[in-house]
């Protein structure tokens, strides 16, 4: 088969039309995502700032995929040119914060801007309390040791459960509850926990708790957000 004549019709066909331009709104959003995006690496890292606002790990990146696909339906963009356009985002908040004379300043003029939009649109879950968590870290480290024996995630997830369950009951003591109340207490807890893990589970839906905050109440004060929003 001649290839000439279909080189030449390819070439003559008119050039992918661009991706629309994007609007106020739209530059808003991916700067937003770009912020979160940070300041969720930062608190991985233990970034003693970054701690001062609520974990973004898992709700910053639910608000990516959904402003991601919302840019994508309004203006015709790829999967990819979206993930371009986020990367551009985070490389010029990066250029602004070095460039800033005040940088915490900065970041927290822009987190008050981006919060509100991340809580419409990925509300916060309940918090959990201490005795809520000293359940749930229990339980997943017993779902992890069943699974994958004494690994390091396993020994991890005890040892916060055990840092949990420490404080759970000296709060408990502090109310002028016993050492037999509070065992009664951990254990209903413990079991409710379970009792709605195998609910949600059968039919496909995850906690309706924050479960990240237990990891804030088992660690160090001085590594806890000072700033519960």
């Amino acid at each position: 088969m001649n290839m000439l004549p279909l080189l030449m019709l390819a070439l003559s066909q008119p050039a992918a039309t661009p991706p629309v331009p994007l609007d106020a709104t739209q530059q808003r959003d991916l700067s937003c995502v770009a912020v979160l995006a940070i300041i969720a690496s930062e608190q991985e890292r233990g970034v003693e700032s970054a701690l001062d606002y609520p974990l973004l790990s898992e709700r910053g990146a639910t608000y990516a995929a959904l402003v991601g696909q919302q840019i994508m339906d309004d203006t015709g963009r790829t999967k990819e040119q979206v993930r371009d356009d986020i990367l551009a985002a985070v490389a010029d908040q990066q250029t602004m914060a070095q460039d800033a004379a005040d940088p915490d300043a900065l970041v927290r003029s822009e987190m008050a801007t981006c919060l509100p939009l991340l809580d419409a649109a990925v509300p916060p879950k309940p918090k959990p309390d201490l005795t809520q968590c000293a359940g749930m870290l229990q339980l997943a480290y017993e779902e992890v040791h069943s699974r994958e024996g004494l690994s390091k995630t396993a020994q991890d997830l005890k040892t916060l459960a055990a840092v949990l369950d420490s404080r759970a009951r000296d709060q408990m003591r502090a109310e002028g509850l016993s050492g037999q109340e509070s065992d009664i207490l951990l254990t209903q807890s413990r079991e409710a926990m379970l009792a709605d893990s195998k609910q949600k589970e059968s039919l496909g839906q995850g906690s309706d708790l924050d479960f990240d905050h237990c990891f804030l109440l088992a660690a160090p004060e001085e590594k806890q957000p000072r700033n519960e929003h």
